[in-house]
């Protein structure tokens, strides 16, 4: 174990920037999100959840797979790059490191995501610890310990320190990088199980930290489904797609081709099932309705993900879409919507 001065942050952050990309929490404008460091950033370690997860360093929001050009009468296709350059995330939270291991199930999968494997794999996750979760937390329920980070490296913001824990091979090759820059702590590690201790503490008071999945998974799956709950639980529903975009683990994607006067680039980018031509087809839609679209939101994360994946949900209460949905519905409204003897609820920004 391991501490650094706060105050010698910005060093810590210039010696691994002179070997590698690193990526961690800017503010600007008045919003933070991860973003490249430079001397000049504006880094904000403070900020409990970024507005967007860091899951576009892995998962870009839009990305160029090939371009195809035409030149006489022979074609060419030049495949994009892959991830090439070492790369540190700096100051993940918990839950965000949780979203990467859901996404790994559905892109590491064979057949494998090359530009999603080849950034995972050049990818080093230092997570942090929550100092102060917030009322929209609830990641307890989905079995993350808020105050033991996991990735390659754990860090805890103790006071005027920053405690540092390797936990990967990759952990441990960061570290030698900067080992020069850290003080080993011996045995005088009291402050920093104090720090967890309150953490844990302040957990167990959160607003959603009773929330119950008891239902959900895959064995009431044809219950859920049919349920005549939908119907009203899916009317506030805007379909305007922002709780798809902030979710840590949401992974729906479109492919697209555009005409650059040099040739065509096909690209991807983030799609959200809640739109009404997502998976459009020539025959049409499979979902027609935002009440369907509404339901396979919430039934993928809570119902098809855990059935395919040993009973994991794909959720991880970042409370994301609790503080951004514009008319405040959200999983934990649809979770408590299904509790025994418990109706939908309207209003209410944290319902």
């Amino acid at each position: 174990m391991y501490k650094i001065a706060k105050e010698h942050l910005p060093a810590l952050f210039r010696k691994i920037a002179g070997s590698r990309e690193l990526y961690l929490p800017v503010k600007t404008a008045g919003q933070v999100n991860f973003a490249p460091w430079e001397e000049t950033a504006a880094a904000d370690l403070e900020t409990l959840k970024t507005v967007k997860s860091p899951k576009d360093l892995f998962f870009p929001q839009c990305e160029t797979l090939y371009t195809c050009r035409q030149e006489g009468g022979s074609l060419s296709v030049e495949p994009e790059t892959l991830k090439e350059q070492e790369f540190v995330v700096f100051g993940m939270r918990s839950c965000d490191a949780r979203g990467l291991e859901i996404l790994d199930k559905v892109f590491l999968t064979e057949p494998h995501d090359s530009f999603y494997e080849a950034r995972r794999k050049r990818g080093t996750l230092v997570v942090s610890a929550c100092p102060q979760p917030e009322e929209t937390c609830f990641c307890s329920v989905f079995g993350i310990d808020c105050a033991e980070p996991k990735g390659d490296a754990a860090v805890w913001p103790v006071g005027e320190e920053l405690y540092w824990k390797p936990l990967t091979s990759k952990g441990e090759a960061l570290t030698e990088l900067v080992r020069e820059l850290l003080l080993e702590t011996g045995d005088r590690e009291e402050a920093l199980e104090e720090e967890k201790a309150k953490i844990r503490e302040i957990v167990k008071q959160l607003p959603y930290a009773g929330l119950s999945l008891e239902g959900w998974g895959e064995e009431r799956l044809l219950e859920r489904f049919h349920s005549k709950k939908w119907e009203e639980l899916y009317r506030p529903c805007l379909a305007c797609g922002t709780c798809t975009f902030v979710c840590p683990t949401c992974q729906c994607y479109d492919i697209k081709d555009y005409d650059t006067g040099q040739g065509v680039k096909r690209y991807r980018c983030w799609d959200s099932c809640m739109y009404s031509d997502f998976t459009m087809m020539a025959h049409g839609n499979n979902r027609t309705s935002q009440m369907q679209r509404f339901r396979q939101r919430f039934m993928h994360k809570l119902v098809y993900y855990p059935a395919n994946y040993d009973g994991i949900y794909s959720c991880v209460g970042c409370g994301r879409c609790v503080q951004k949905c514009p008319v405040s519905l959200n999983i934990v409204k649809v979770i408590r919507a299904f509790s025994q003897g418990e109706a939908p609820e309207g209003g209410g920004k944290n319902a």
